[in-house]
């Protein structure tokens, strides 16, 4: 009788450790998430001032070529081209080597792109840089890797895996405000030098040294696939989801809008022809960065309702109402025109108001819509892929070059018609869009374990 008077006394308080354990886990969980949170806010940021700092300098090499609207799309192609070569990697990487050792090495190829566009301005190498480009957006293509599963997956729910990514996005539109605007105002009105843009890259260099240290030294939440081996995770296993599949060409084409409407934005106000009102850099960079103020603006709405409205809820009418200010901005005439601000650099910093057609005014309104697209899509698409997910986030990397694929094309209408004629593509885009949330977003069959 013994044995069995003392198995509950044994039995007892393990069962009481193992309990203990989960709830200190449960309780530690929420504070412990704070500071990985926080890092990939940062993280954001990162990603979208190197990115944007592309689409100011794509006016000096416009410049250096002859004004050839194609020519200043090579930087923003290169760089987002490296998505399409390094995204599946990403994948594997982050799925072998956690959170940690994947951030760690995305800042330090971040580091090294900066630098050899840093070096392509010592001569004026177009060449050079674009190849600074072209490694800048590995690490780019690395950092959004990290960032989004993370994300979500800090998040107690979908919804609110959605809402830690719009307000992570928040970060990633004030990094996309400031680049053109600081940019531009750093290389003038009518630079002709990628070296004018030095302190750009001095900043980027040194936000990258930081980040390195900050995240060598602080501990993140690791990837819960890592560690398993890989014939436990099949690569192909996330095509068996057609949501998805249609969710990665969602993505494409929301890159594409994203970057072409305020690439294609600049170039419309900085022409020449444009009745008198072609503006400099300095000015059209900070006109445009209103657009990527608004989308901060929309990914701060997006976050403090993430949890209240669904997904597909969100991307359905942002899509739809993107849609209308388009169809308007090609439509209305040139002529039609209204103050907008800016900042010009001649004689000193100053605020300033310039005149610019109001269809510029409605594009840029489209950044309130554009804003939540991203996690919108990024959460409708993984919804059920379970383990999959991980590399699925570097499948959704690869379609991130249509950021620099989309674009050019834009841009190749463009210079054989009109800019605004080119808008077309955009409408075209937001169209699909608008299928994915309304159809092609719902999940058919069974979830992944």
């Amino acid at each position: 009788m013994r044995p069995l008077q003392q198995a509950p006394t044994s039995l007892q308080p393990k069962n009481l450790k193992t309990k203990k354990m989960e709830t200190n886990q449960k309780q530690s969980s929420g504070s412990n998430h704070v500071l990985p949170i926080i890092i990939m806010f940062a993280l954001f940021f990162m990603i979208a001032f190197v990115t944007g700092y592309q689409n100011p300098l794509g006016n000096v090499i416009k410049s250096m070529s002859g004004d050839n609207a194609v020519m200043s799309q090579l930087g923003n192609f290169a760089n987002f081209i490296a998505y399409a070569v390094m995204g599946y990697p990403a994948g594997v990487i982050l799925n072998k080597y956690g959170y940690r050792i994947t951030s760690l090495s995305a800042v330090t190829v971040g580091f090294v792109g900066v630098l050899i566009t840093f070096l392509s301005g010592l001569s004026n190498a177009v060449g050079l840089y674009l190849v600074g480009a072209f490694v800048s957006g590995f690490s780019m293509c690395m950092l959004n890797t990290v960032v989004n599963p993370m994300l979500n997956s800090l998040g107690k729910n979908e919804n609110q895996g959605n809402q830690l990514i719009q307000f992570g996005g928040s970060c990633n539109s004030l990094g996309a405000t400031l680049a053109p605007v600081v940019v531009g105002y750093l290389i003038g009105g009518e630079a002709s030098s990628i070296s004018s843009a030095n302190p750009v890259f001095y900043m980027a260099m040194a936000i990258f040294f930081i980040a390195f240290l900050v995240i060598f030294f602080s501990k993140l939440p690791e990837s819960p696939t890592l560690g398993k081996q890989a014939e436990q995770i099949n690569k192909f296993g996330a095509f068996k989801f057609r949501h998805f599949v249609l969710g990665i060409l969602a993505i494409f084409m929301y890159v594409g809008i994203e970057v072409g409407i305020a690439n294609m934005s600049m170039q419309y106000i900085s022409q020449s022809d444009l009745g008198g009102l072609g503006l400099g850099a300095s000015i059209a960079g900070a006109i445009v960065g209103m657009y990527w103020l608004l989308m901060l603006v929309g990914r701060l709405l997006g976050g403090a309702v993430g949890s209240k409205i669904s997904s597909r809820t969100m991307l359905t009418f942002v899509s739809a109402v993107a849609m209308v200010l388009v169809l308007l901005a090609i439509y209305l005439p040139s002529s039609i025109v209204v103050s907008a601000p800016g900042f010009e650099n001649a004689g000193g910093f100053h605020f300033t108001t310039q005149p610019v057609p109001v269809s510029v005014l409605l594009l840029i309104a489209c950044g309130l819509c554009t804003s939540v697209m991203w996690g919108a899509i990024f959460n409708l698409a993984v919804s059920g892929l379970g383990k999959y997910t991980q590399v699925a986030s570097g499948l959704f990397m690869v379609m991130v070059c249509g950021g620099g694929i989309l674009p050019l094309i834009q841009a190749s209408i463009a210079k054989g018609s009109s800019y605004l004629t080119s808008f077309w593509l955009i409408f075209a885009l937001l169209a699909y869009l608008l299928f994915y949330a309304v159809a092609g977003s719902r999940a058919k069959g069974d979830t992944a374990e």
